[in-house]
């Protein structure tokens, strides 16, 4: 939603100001510098990475219509759901996941928690962590060091997708200076044409130059910079999921180690202790 309105701020503002200006809009549409311009842009973003990181990336950006990936709703379903399952494996043993794990899509326990049913790394996380546990893996520091070690590589793909969207936005001013010369070389070879005519072709040659601009810090930086803090949410909410298995694995008490997962979460969709415990003393029991 906000990707929508900024994008609408951004045309408004520039071509409003513009037209208030007293410009002539149809000086703006260049299609040949356009065609410059964003080939050489995906050209370049098809050199510089490899298919994994462009494949991932134009997924990632699917993001910038749904706005941040987790509110407070998805962190009580979150809590709810480790409580619900730290519970079971205290009450029942281990165990009594092992068909949860094994087959989590059709798992009843997930199914209950559809927000954490559809995250498929999220399922992948928890599925991978509580198997090692049935299998009799219960140092809490072992786990740790694995936990980390998997989130880095993560992390490390994440921010590697988005820094390739920020690296073609900071390309594009170049480029439009590319086309802008190509324009200005056009414009030499009509250097015996009429005024008029030479500032028609060197405004089309700006052209260029303002549209490369335009499309870097207007539009491909800042789905780069979200990008970047999409991967960042992403990372703290499987954080939650860490922090509460960890807990478990030292001893506590389902509701303490859900409150270790609390803790991890950012102010701002952080819910209350008391919004945590009335979600879980309603949470449906687990078989």
């Amino acid at each position: 939603m906000f990707f929508i309105i900024g994008f609408i701020v951004v045309v408004a503002s520039v071509i409003g100001g513009y037209v208030l200006h007293h410009g002539n809009l149809g000086i703006l549409w260049q299609p040949t510098e356009f065609l410059i311009i964003g080939g050489a842009g995906i050209g370049s973003f098809l050199i510089s990475n490899q298919p994994k990181t462009v494949t991932g990336s134009l997924k990632r950006l699917k993001g910038l219509l749904k706005g941040a990936p987790y509110k407070k709703a998805s962190y009580i379903e979150l809590l709810t759901f480790l409580f619900v399952t730290l519970r079971l494996m205290r009450t029942k043993g281990m165990l009594a996941v092992e068909s949860h794990i094994e087959n989590p899509h059709e798992s009843s326990l997930f199914s209950q928690f559809p927000g954490v049913h559809h995250n498929n790394h999220a399922v992948d996380f928890i599925c991978d962590y509580l198997r090692l546990m049935t299998m009799g893996i219960d140092n809490p520091y072992q786990i740790e060091d694995l936990m980390t070690a998997e989130l880095d590589v993560h992390h490390k793909e994440a921010h590697t997708q988005a820094g390739a969207i920020q690296t073609l936005g900071d390309a594009f001013p170049a480029l439009g200076i590319v086309a802008a010369v190509l324009g200005v070389i056009i414009t030499m070879g009509s250097i015996t044409e009429p005024p008029e005519v030479l500032g028609h072709l060197i405004g089309a040659a700006l052209v260029g130059t303002f549209f490369g601009i335009l499309l870097s810090y207007g539009f491909v930086a800042p789905m780069g910079k979200f990008l970047d803090q999409f991967a960042a949410d992403e990372h703290t909410y499987i954080e939650c999921i860490k922090a509460a298995i960890l807990s478990h694995l030292k001893g506590n008490a389902p509701v303490i180690s859900v409150e270790y997962a609390r803790k991890c979460i950012g102010e701002k969709e952080k819910p209350t202790f008391i919004e945590v415990e009335e979600a879980c003393n309603n949470a449906p029991a687990a078989e």
